[in-house]
């Protein structure tokens, strides 16, 4: 990965307010079992049927950090992309997301900081009924522009 070139996402001045991108995600159990098993996170209410069912949820639900590693992913796979970190983040998750389960989620510029070098996304996810299941805020860094190596290593030239 070290020596393979990486495009970058769009940085700051190539973005506008408007922006959106949108994808859907199925929440595979094997996605689960992986999440799981990398945070050694063993909550009942995330695995076990037969506990779920005695709750609230009535079946095994999705973790909510999990659920904002997909919206992490899209901002630094998408928008802004590749370069990107979020700053900081607000989410809310309104309705729980089951096992199996397709989320689509949208992001979106609301305002752009060129002054700090943020973006403000909005972020909203529905399940397949129409439920929204998660609402939020990000400020998020877009990718800067790198410098090019041979301009420092040269200047000496000019």
């Amino acid at each position: 990965m070290i020596d393979k070139k990486r495009k970058l996402g769009k940085k700051i001045h190539e973005l506008q307010v408007g922006d959106s991108y949108t994808t859907s995600h199925i929440i595979e159990d094997r996605d689960l079992l992986l999440y799981l098993g990398l945070t050694n996170d063993a909550n009942p209410l995330y695995i076990q049927h037969d506990y779920a069912s005695q709750t609230p949820y009535n079946r095994p639900i999705v973790p909510s950090v999990m659920l904002f590693g997909m919206v992490s992913s899209i901002v630094s796979m998408h928008l802004p992309g590749p370069g990107s970190h979020i700053v900081q983040h607000e989410m809310r998750f309104n309705k729980p997301v089951y096992h199996s389960s397709e989320v689509k989620f949208t992001s979106e510029i609301i305002a752009i900081d060129l002054e700090e070098h943020h973006v403000t996304l909005s972020v909203i996810g529905f399940n397949v009924e129409g439920e929204e299941v998660i609402n939020g805020k990000l400020l998020v860094c877009p990718a800067y522009k790198p410098e090019s190596i041979t301009a420092s290593s040269l200047e000496n030239f000019f």
